[in-house]
């Protein structure tokens, strides 16, 4: 007995289109797990704002900036991407570090925050970023033996 599952060719370009789709959708995207921080935050108490958003490729993209008198003074720029099996956050701040990128190395054994790390660099060694709520997030900038600073970000609704 002979079983025809496809009568024609254009079915079985069909068919064979719909597998394609269907394992890229479900493809783990690495940087998707980061998509909470998309937004505007503000440092609670102070004028000092962190801004995320999905760049064109895979990742996300950003700055840090402080208000003054309604001016917008950007302080570094921020990426995170993905790079063979490992999600990197790169800051770029200015005036330090002769303008080049320092990048950390998302800790995958860290469960409780997302910890980007890089025991070389002098300060910090790790940025870490844990989720409070839908609206705030504790950042953590740690040097030598976990010291360094904590502080919350609250996200802005920010309306045109």
């Amino acid at each position: 007995m002979k079983i025809v599952i496809f009568k024609s060719p254009k079915m079985k370009m069909l068919y064979v289109i719909c597998l394609l789709l269907l394992f890229a959708s479900c493809k783990e995207n690495k940087t998707s797990k980061l998509d909470f921080l998309v937004g505007t935050w503000k440092m609670d108490g102070k004028e000092q704002y962190e801004f995320w958003e999905k760049s064109q490729k895979d990742g996300l993209v950003g700055n840090s900036y402080k208000l003054v008198n309604n001016e917008k003074y950007i302080s570094e720029t921020l990426k995170i991407k993905s790079v063979g099996n490992q999600l990197i956050y790169g800051a770029t701040v200015l005036n330090q570090n002769s303008g080049e990128t320092i990048e950390f190395i998302l800790n995958p054994g860290n469960k409780e925050y997302l910890s980007f790390e890089n025991v070389n660099h002098d300060f910090p060694k790790k940025i870490q970023y844990k989720r409070i709520s839908a609206d705030s997030i504790k950042v953590s900038v740690l040097g030598e033996n976990d010291e360094g600073f904590s502080y919350i970000q609250i996200k802005q609704r920010i309306v045109n």
